[in-house]
């Protein structure tokens, strides 16, 4: 559903802290893909679900994207993390790569996530 706020992702209590993530359709590049938003830190974080490395879906099951000790975000193919609140690899072979971020934010207790000039929503069903 798209408001003046943005498109709608969920509801602000359904992600939190370092838990499950939730995926959402987008149009990437031209291409359909997912976006995902988690929570770091109290806060929501939006990116592609696309690892830097390779081009492959993050979450090792849907909406699975922390590892173990819920400091960082790892891709399930190869093990790459990533830092949660900048998509900055932070080890692995993604090397110098980052998540391509998606903007997102919170409006009375709903989470919405932005369209840019790459990330756009898929075109009504």
């Amino acid at each position: 559903m798209s408001t003046t706020e943005g498109l709608f992702v969920c509801a602000s209590g359904d992600l939190l802290d370092g838990g499950l993530g939730v995926r959402f359709p987008v149009v990437a590049f031209g291409s359909d893909a997912t976006g995902f938003a988690v929570r770091y830190g109290g806060k929501v974080y939006a990116y592609l679900n696309r690892c830097a490395h390779v081009p492959v879906e993050l979450d090792w099951f849907k909406g699975e994207f922390f590892e173990s000790s819920k400091l960082h975000l790892m891709c399930s193919t190869h093990g790459a993390i990533y830092v949660p609140d900048t998509g900055v690899c932070a080890g692995g072979p993604c090397r110098g790569g980052k998540l391509r971020p998606i903007g997102v934010h919170e409006v009375e207790g709903d989470v919405y996530w932005q369209p840019d000039q790459f990330i756009r929503p898929p075109a009504a069903q």
